[in-house]
């Protein structure tokens, strides 16, 4: 089964409200100086429920402050990060993943960049991340006639906060899509690709992920832990 998270001392408690108390005004302060087309958002990714505890410029992705850490951009290496960082313990070295490219939910190109805080036992606790909207750019580069890709789908206005329960079934049938079968057909492999694929999406820090992937695939919980323990060794390995 999965293993509990020990309990944190006071110190380290302390230490990360501190931490987050001085991020609060730099997201207010950031979404001030870059722009409408620029989202600061800082999450709480200890909290996947509702990560977003702070949000400047939050039309771009259509955020506000309690969405969920699934509730973010298509593809985003900063989260995929984040999420694989949440089992992990090292040094209190702070990581950065910058200049990659994501896709909001209204289909405009981003740029992103983010920083996984850690606290001073190394454990990631906050994230900070940017996300440029670059569809105003793309097309002011395509008025001067400089050769750029074809212009995306134009801003579509925001509709509410997905439900967790769309967002969790979502990332189940994108992981079961990718395989192309029937999950009466797919092979012991394709279903631990398939849990990869969630777990990238942060499936499994929510609760009832298990659970559901349990469901969809036709296995016990238990089956879900040994591929993710699989999964686990394949990386170290």
């Amino acid at each position: 089964m999965k293993a509990k998270r020990p309990k944190l001392s006071p110190e380290i408690v302390a230490e990360r409200k501190t931490i987050m108390a001085g991020l609060h005004p730099i997201v207010q302060m950031l979404g001030g100086i870059v722009g409408p087309h620029i989202e600061v958002v800082l999450h709480d990714i200890t909290k996947p429920d509702g990560s977003v505890v702070a949000i400047a410029n939050g039309h771009i992705s259509g955020r506000s402050v309690g969405a969920s850490i699934l509730n973010g951009p298509k593809d985003d290496k900063g989260f995929a990060a984040a999420t694989a960082e949440l089992s992990k313990s090292g040094d209190p070295v702070h990581s950065v993943i910058e200049g990659y490219e994501t896709v909001s939910a209204s289909h405009r190109p981003l740029k992103s960049g983010t920083v996984i805080f850690r606290d001073s036992a190394g454990n990631p606790f906050a994230a900070l991340c940017l996300n440029a909207d670059m569809s105003n750019f793309e097309m002011a580069h395509a008025w001067l006639g400089q050769f750029l890709r074809p212009a995306l789908l134009a801003s579509q206005p925001a509709g509410e906060k997905p439900e967790m329960d769309v967002l969790m079934q979502e990332i189940i049938a994108d992981a079961v899509r990718r395989n192309g079968k029937p999950i009466t057909m797919m092979s012991k492999a394709e279903k631990t690709q398939a849990v990869l694929t969630m777990q990238q999406r942060g499936l499994f820090i929510v609760k009832g992920g298990v659970e559901r992937a349990a469901a969809a695939l036709g296995v016990t919980r238990y089956t879900i832990y040994n591929y993710l323990e699989a999964l686990r060794q394949n990386e170290s390995a």
